[in-house]
């Protein structure tokens, strides 16, 4: 997953930063380090992981966590 593609599943979903980040269970700045694609302190790639895709991926199909169903 790209940034590109991770901001456009952000959009479509229609989330704003900060409720993606809680549907995620990340920080706001993890959010905004996947959706820049660089670590703001250092610049440096973020890659976002199989998981989050896949995260991303049940949310869009209206899945929750197992056992909260």
């Amino acid at each position: 997953m790209t940034p590109a593609d991770f901001q456009s599943w952000r959009q479509r979903m229609g989330y704003s930063q900060r409720a993606a980040a809680e549907a995620l269970g990340v920080s706001l700045p993890t959010l905004q380090a996947w959706e820049r694609g660089t670590a703001f302190a250092t610049g440096k790639p973020v890659v976002i992981d199989k998981r989050t895709a896949l995260a991303c991926a049940a949310i869009a199909a209206g899945l929750g966590p197992l056992g909260e169903r």
